[in-house]
């Protein structure tokens, strides 16, 4: 099972707020990502833990930064959200609507899928909202 299918949308969005909050100098408080969260410490420690496990996450000191791997998997999940939105506005759902539908997916979605949708909607460079999508993996092997 991939790193992002493994992924709860909680510990995605503590990821996210990692990533938000983080600084070149510092970490981010667990104080932080539980308030980000609207959730008390205890439970933000929950959904941390995991995600150090996976190595995703280091704590040093109390304060939790993103991991290269940590910072890779929030990219691929992007990729695996604006193309999922791609496909959900090519098949006629409103640009409104797409986000929405996305997430029903993009984490369940395993990266050869994403692959697969990339390559049928000719490697899209831009979600239905502008937002840019990283290049597919088969567009940089020149499929």
């Amino acid at each position: 099972m991939e790193t992002l299918q493994r992924l709860t949308r909680r510990q995605l969005e503590a990821l996210l707020s990692i990533q938000t909050k983080e600084t070149p100098e510092r970490g981010v408080s667990l104080k932080l990502i539980a308030a980000t969260l609207r959730m008390t410490a205890p439970s933000a420690l929950g959904h941390l833990t995991p995600l150090e496990g996976l190595g995703l996450v280091a704590r040093h000191r109390g304060k939790s930064r993103l991991t290269p791997k940590g910072r890779a998997t929030l990219q691929e999940y992007q990729r695996h959200h604006r193309v999922a939105e791609t496909l959900f506005g090519n098949l006629g759902l409103a640009p409104s609507a797409t986000c929405a539908a996305a997430r029903e997916i993009d984490l369940a979605i395993s990266h050869r899928t994403v692959e697969e949708i990339c390559r049928a909607e000719r490697h899209p460079t831009a979600c239905p909202h502008g937002e840019p999508i990283a290049p597919c993996h088969s567009a940089n092997r020149g499929s």
